[in-house]
């Protein structure tokens, strides 16, 4: 899809990881058992399989989504559905493969894990499908919204991971050098195209120009090219259109009152290349709100640690948030019901780059959804509470008596 090489080796390290841990985690897809009010009774919880599982995924993460996904299902004792994206199916093709001989070497149906490569009309036909309990989907809130309607109306199981606006908030007295770094993975990392790339960066207004010279300094360094080639930190955006969307993206923010101060052209070559680009921008413009998919970050300046929550918080996304500081009092309130409003909360590291181990997701119009790790497996089973009563009365719940 046009990541640089270490992204694609740690892309597919992920999923094996996903592997690992899902072998792991299928010996521990435990139910509670819960003391009965009534004598002679026990209560339990029993998690069976929903059935069939319906994944469509992106093209920016083509596999490794996959993993978070299909790796529980199957765990779980589902049959897995997936679409992959339009534009990257030799990955859907290959990693079908793989998985279909793993299937066949334990003497299992290769059917159980079955994919297509195609369009929308297959994301429609899988979200319409009574036969899969639960539709996962990665892509645009725009998308996900309409995908969680059909399924809804047929009384289907919605998991979204949809977009994200991700804000970085840099402290007076945060570690400048280490958070200067960070931005710029977090920024240009996968020529901007992740979920969690970092798209608005805040800065106290007594470090601003300090913390700004500097990251100036370090994209002036950044190197573009051919993503397969040792060095190089910035490949292609995906497609044309990709390239196009920039384009218009960089229009609209210099309509809004948006100051170019550095990059915001494409690069007239062979290839989808643009320049990473740094924005001065007022967090109130109308284009701060929405994702643009491109290696475009907005900076801008705050006074109190109050003030940057609610620029963070003030985005109709909420998937991931970074904070540097090294105040104690700041990370908790942080981390609190009083601060970041994401699914992902970090401090002292980007916003992307999210451990398997935690459940990935974010609220708003991110979708609500949890991937990867923690509980996140019992969205892929249906969980029954059941009680048994061993003895010979019929005491009931709650007092009640019909004498």
């Amino acid at each position: 899809m046009g990541k640089i090489l270490p992204e694609g080796i740690g892309e597919v390290q992920e999923i094996i990881d996903m592997c690992d841990f899902c072998v792991g985690l299928s010996r521990q897809l435990n139910g509670s058992v819960i003391p009965s009010e009534r004598p002679n009774h026990a209560m339990l919880e029993m998690w069976n399989p929903l059935g069939i599982v319906g994944v469509i995924t992106a093209f920016n993460f083509p596999c490794a989504v996959l993993g978070w996904n299909a790796c529980i299902a199957l765990v779980c004792g589902n049959c897995v559905v997936w679409k992959g994206a339009p534009t990257t199916p030799l990955i859907t093709i290959a990693m079908t493969r793989l998985v279909a001989g793993v299937l066949e070497k334990n003497n299992l149906p290769p059917a159980i894990f079955t994919s297509f490569c195609g369009g929308a009309d297959i994301g429609q036909a899988i979200a319409k499908d009574t036969r899969i309990s639960l539709v996962s989907f990665t892509g645009s809130s725009k998308v996900g919204l309409m995908l969680q309607q059909t399924v809804n109306q047929r009384f289907g199981k919605c998991l979204l991971e949809l977009s994200g606006n991700n804000a970085i908030i840099i402290m007076d007295d945060a570690d400048i050098q280490l958070a200067v770094h960070s931005v710029l993975f977090a920024a240009v990392g996968t020529a901007g195209q992740r979920c969690t790339t970092c798209r608005r960066l805040l800065l106290h207004e007594s470090i601003y120009q300090r913390v700004l010279d500097q990251l100036l300094d370090v994209y002036k360094q950044v190197k573009i090219g051919n993503p397969l080639e040792k060095g190089n930190l910035l490949g292609p955006l995906h497609t044309s259109e990709s390239r196009k969307s920039f384009e218009r993206g960089i229009e609209i923010i210099k309509s809004q009152g948006g100051k170019i101060l550095i990059g915001g052209s494409v690069i007239e070559s062979e290839g989808n290349f643009v320049q990473p680009t740094i924005v001065e921008i007022s967090p109130n413009a109308d284009v701060v709100k929405e994702e643009l998919f491109a290696p475009v970050l907005y900076v801008m300046k705050f006074q109190t640690l109050q003030e940057a929550i609610e620029i963070n918080n003030s985005v109709p996304q909420g998937l991931s948030s970074s904070i540097f500081t090294r105040k104690p009092e700041i990370i908790f309130k942080w981390i609190g019901p009083l601060g970041s409003d994401c699914g992902i909360v970090n401090v002292n590291i980007p916003t992307n780059g999210a451990e398997i181990g935690g459940a990935f997701g974010g609220e708003k119009a991110t979708g609500g959804g949890r991937e990867a790790g923690s509980d996140s497996w019992k969205q892929y089973m249906r969980r029954s509470t059941c009680t048994i009563n061993y003895g010979n009365e019929l005491p009931l719940a709650q007092g009640i008596n019909f004498g």
